[in-house]
């Protein structure tokens, strides 16, 4: 019984720890209760064991603990890539080492393809470095996407790369690069996951959940010989309490039988494998939606300010017409207002407009020219206030929600996925 409950203990505190750090942050589950779990175990709980060490030792620990989590949390390192290696390696070792004898041939011959894809996308993940934004393919990387005008504008640099940012790019700070078309930084393979190796990540999920699939079903193979109920139990009738004490006995027995190499490495594969598969389908979303990770919380953020009535949308055509006819004299003389003044002092030009509202043209939209499939005319803008924009207020409406917006790098679920498999 002992046996069984380590075994039992273990595997669901490794699923549930495991499940709460891979979704915890994920935009769709920020106000469920997986988010709240994330929370308290990453935020809350620290706090307050930050405060206990505060009384007991006058934060000494906190202090070598924040040395420690900075090295684990904000320093790009290999530790969780060994956790996870090492797990894999582990587990798989005692299997095969003493499930080998028990499976047929045909059995047998899909154990070493499904061991080592795993390893191979691990690597081509972890060693991919091509999506890296340097000085030398930055010119490159400005034409592989056109500006949205919403989530991406000309004209913003990174200032620690030094480097104008292209369209889907986004700064790592533990890559210490700007990456194309960045979705996230992932620990499990201790790299930035763009535009090349973004592929190779969901041929890792999808070639792990195969193999803990496969493995559960191995260990089921082996141990369904001892899963037959006693014939007193076969008897009874499923809703009694008799027949589910004895469909436990069972359990413990085949448990028991199988020990920790077989059930205890079977049960974990089987409890763990909706992970990367699960991951794996919110991926598939995010391409399906023309998205990537670190879009989706962008998009997020907009969505959150939309129910506030705090956006509006525009036509960067019909603002670029309204400025000119005011830089050229060609409208009705600007009121103080509308040049940024009133009562003497100077409101700050608003840095989502493409096109500034001093009536000056943004040159950095004209710098690439990007072909592409889809474009579209609009820009939107969040104000604090929620007014539109003073002086430009017939030019803009209100939005109050995402399907008002465009996104031009939505192509269509099937031709997101063709481009996402050919590296684009």
């Amino acid at each position: 019984m002992s046996v069984l409950k380590n075994i039992l203990v273990g595997v669901l505190a490794i699923s549930l720890l495991t499940f709460i750090a891979l979704f915890g942050q994920l935009p769709a589950l920020r106000k469920t209760p997986v988010g709240w779990l994330h929370n308290l175990l990453c935020l809350h709980l620290p706090n307050a064991l930050e405060r206990i060490d505060a009384s007991a030792t006058g934060g000494r620990i906190s202090r070598r603990l924040k040395t420690l989590g900075k090295y684990l949390f904000y320093e790009r390192n290999p530790i969780v890539l060994i956790i996870f290696l090492v797990l894999l390696t582990g587990s798989a070792s005692l299997f095969v080492l003493h499930a080998w004898r028990h499976l047929p041939i045909s059995r047998k011959l899909p154990i070493p393809p499904l061991l080592a894809l795993p390893y191979l996308f691990t690597y081509l993940c972890a060693s991919y470095t091509k999506d890296y934004i340097t000085p030398s393919n930055h010119p490159h990387r400005m034409s592989d996407y056109p500006y949205d005008h919403n989530l991406f504008r000309p004209g913003k640099w990174c200032h620690t790369c030094n480097l104008e940012k292209p369209a889907r790019s986004k700064h790592c700070s533990l890559c210490r690069h700007c990456v194309a078309k960045c979705d996230h930084h992932c620990p499990w393979v201790n790299n930035c996951l763009g535009r090349g190796n973004y592929r190779y990540f969901l041929a890792l999920l999808f070639t792990l959940g195969m193999l803990q699939i496969y493995g559960a079903f191995l260990s089921w193979t082996i141990l369904k010989s001892h899963l037959s109920l006693p014939k007193a139990a076969a008897q009874m009738k499923w809703s009694s309490w008799d027949y589910w004490f004895a469909v436990g006995d069972t359990f413990i027995y085949v448990v028991n039988v199988g020990g920790l190499s077989i059930a205890g490495v079977g049960m974990l594969a089987a409890s763990t494998a909706a992970l990367p598969l699960g991951l794996l389908g919110y991926h598939c979303y995010l391409i399906w939606a023309g998205m990537t990770t670190n879009e989706s919380q962008k998009w997020a953020d907009w969505r959150d300010d939309m129910h506030d009535g705090m956006v509006f949308k525009g036509s960067r055509r019909a603002l670029a017409t309204h400025n000119r006819l005011r830089r050229y004299g060609e409208h009705i003389a600007p009121s103080p207002r509308q040049n940024g003044h009133e009562d003497g002092r100077k409101h700050p030009r608003n840095p989502a407009l493409a096109f500034g509202v001093d009536g000056t043209r943004n040159e950095a939209e004209d710098e690439y020219v990007v072909p592409w499939p889809t474009t579209s005319d609009q820009i939107i803008v969040r104000t604090n206030d929620g007014k539109p924009p003073h002086g430009q207020e017939a030019l803009w409406n209100r939005i109050w929600g995402l399907e008002s917006v465009d996104n031009i790098y939505d192509l269509g679920g099937w031709d997101n996925f063709m481009e996402v498999l050919r590296g684009r």
